[in-house]
């Protein structure tokens, strides 16, 4: 038994198989047990006896000799790989933790699609921790995957409930990829097949103008990025991308745009923020034809920057069009009501030649978290969040104003759209100084987007950078305007 006070690297020295003088491989004095440190045996393949075992059984004195008459030459590698020493699994965690705690935390108001959010403890715990849940994989097996499918239900529901729209499937991969397939089931239901080109507002985020434009390549689409204020409804276009509320907050009516492209046979999408739509007017009662977004606000923690699920929702018209997956209420051999998958579009499950999508992964586990958080909240526990973030933005932007900043003309959810001219630089430093991140949009503009984590306490940091104004007592003369801004405070009951 080896000794517990030594230690267990995978750098130890390993017995290697010796050579019989007629060449062939003898066991190592260990009598094939080599000198591994448990990692390394437990994890990490076979070992050199079993390799020299093998290598013998196939006619070949070594692996390098196997390799040489399988593996052509021009595609070997011709040098060892340049790794550092191996680390043993409680080393490499100490030195991944290490590298974690570099890390630095700030209060991040970006906005772009993304938000804090407060995740219910008994969802993190039951379902985002929960083995049975996050090791799940594609539920093939109806009979033995009611729960998930029941879940996966509970977001599709949730997401045609919000933007008013007949379908929606069982999430994509995040807001850009989901914006892009919009895209491509827009070129493949168009009616004028000469058509190649899909215009896309340029108050969209400009991650997912990115993302839009390089699935556009390899299809042969012409991308064309524009103000949908000034758009020209004689463009033959097959299809339109919007944004709502906008990347920079505002909150656009599109109804009479969605009515002039659609006399020209071209089909709408609308990317959409899913908890302001608790609030707003949903874009499938103002004629949106795909409806797209991000649920990561609805539960699922930022983690810097993913992953996270989106979602997907379009009319009846377009289903077998759909992206992704799709779960449907059917019956089992017994008349009772079951749920299974109901409609798949990707080449992996049908002929090539007839799908529509090549997607082969959805964010389920994600999914799963944004319908548990929904349940857990219900329609007016979501509605209260929303309103109440709704109500902060307004005390945050009657505090600017009274600042002398200049705010955007247009209606706002959580974003404010802020004008601070020559003073970016400064604002700047002291969100730094308060460890707060601010999304610059241009050189005299910096745009605040505000989620449900907000506190009374936040609300004064950001009048503070924004002021720069001292935190803590303030000269008597100061002291009247801190007043001011904790009466506009909301307060709780």
């Amino acid at each position: 038994m080896q000794p517990l006070s030594e230690s267990s690297t995978v750098d130890r020295p390993v017995d290697q198989p010796s050579r019989s003088p007629s060449g062939g491989v003898a066991a190592s004095k260990s009598h094939g047990r080599e000198a591994l440190s448990p990692f390394v045996a437990r994890h990490l393949g076979p070992t050199a006896v079993e390799i020299a075992t093998m290598v013998t059984a196939l006619g070949y004195d070594s692996l390098d000799a196997l390799i040489e008459a399988t593996v052509p030459g021009g595609i070997r590698l011709q040098r060892g790989l340049d790794l550092p020493t191996g680390l043993d699994e409680a080393a490499a965690i100490a030195h991944l933790r290490s590298m974690a705690s570099q890390n630095q935390v700030w209060r991040s108001y970006l906005g772009l699609g993304y938000a804090n959010t407060l995740t219910p403890a008994v969802i993190q715990r039951n379902v985002l921790e929960n083995p049975g849940w996050y090791t799940q994989y594609t539920p093939y097996q109806p009979e033995i995957s009611q729960g998930r499918l029941e879940a996966l239900l509970n977001f599709q529901t949730l997401v045609t409930d919000l933007t008013a729209m007949d379908i929606a499937n069982a999430s994509l991969l995040d807001e850009g990829t989901a914006a892009a397939e919009a895209m491509t089931l827009a070129f493949n239901a168009r009616k004028v097949k000469a058509c190649k080109t899909f215009w896309v507002s340029e108050v969209c985020h400009p991650q997912t103008i990115e993302v839009v434009k390089t699935r556009a390549l390899p299809l042969g689409i012409e991308v064309v990025v524009g103000d949908h204020r000034q758009f020209d409804v004689a463009t033959p276009v097959f299809g339109v991308l919007l944004q709502y509320p906008a990347t920079d907050g505002a909150i656009y009516d599109y109804e009479d745009l969605i009515t002039q492209v659609h006399a020209t046979k071209a089909l709408v999408t609308v990317a959409a923020d899913l908890l302001s739509l608790t609030l707003l007017r949903p874009p499938g009662e103002f004629g949106a034809d795909i409806v797209v977004g991000n649920s990561q606000r609805f539960g699922v923690p930022l983690g810097y920057g993913g992953p996270h699920a989106a979602f997907f929702a379009t009319r009846s018209a377009y289903a077998r069009k759909l992206p992704g997956r799709l779960v449907g209420v059917s019956k089992d051999t017994y008349g009772t009501p079951a749920l299974r998958l109901a409609l798949q579009t990707r080449e992996q499950h049908i002929r090539r030649d007839a799908a529509t999508s090549n997607i082969c992964t959805a964010q389920v586990l994600l999914a799963i978290m944004a319908a548990m958080y929904a349940v857990y909240h219900g329609p007016e526990g979501l509605r209260a969040i929303a309103s109440r973030i709704h109500q902060y933005s307004q005390t945050l932007a009657a505090a600017l104003t009274a600042a002398g900043f200049s705010l955007g003309e247009h209606p706002y959810f959580d974003t404010l759209r802020v004008s601070v001219g020559d003073r970016q630089a400064e604002i700047l430093s002291r969100a730094a100084a308060h460890r707060i991140n601010l999304r610059v949009l241009d050189a005299n503009t910096l745009v605040v987007a505000l989620d449900e984590t907000v506190t009374d306490a936040d609300l004064r940091d950001l009048i503070t950078v924004f002021t720069g104004k001292a935190e803590g007592r303030r000269q008597k003369a100061e002291g009247r305007r801190q007043k001011d801004y904790d009466q506009l405070l909301p307060h709780s009951p």
